[in-house]
């Protein structure tokens, strides 16, 4: 399994359905079993998770410089 592809998949399914966003805000784990449709031990679980979250920080960091560099 590529880690990375499936974190960009759940970022996106994030980003772009609002239902999911409230479930993964709710119960993680549940959210991200339902996307990969298999499930993890928790340690692996817990991981994808971390990094969904990072990815989710990173991009709204992102955002927020590029709107900050837009003023100047």
């Amino acid at each position: 399994m590529d880690i990375k592809k499936k974190i960009d998949e759940i970022v996106k399914k994030i980003k772009s359905d609002d239902e999911f966003a409230k479930k993964f805000t709710k119960d993680p784990v549940k959210a991200v079993e339902s996307v990969l449709g298999i499930d993890l031990p928790d340690d692996q679980i817990n991981k994808l998770i971390d990094g969904v979250k990072a990815k989710l920080k990173l991009d709204k960091a992102d955002g927020l410089l590029g709107n900050i560099k837009k003023l100047f």
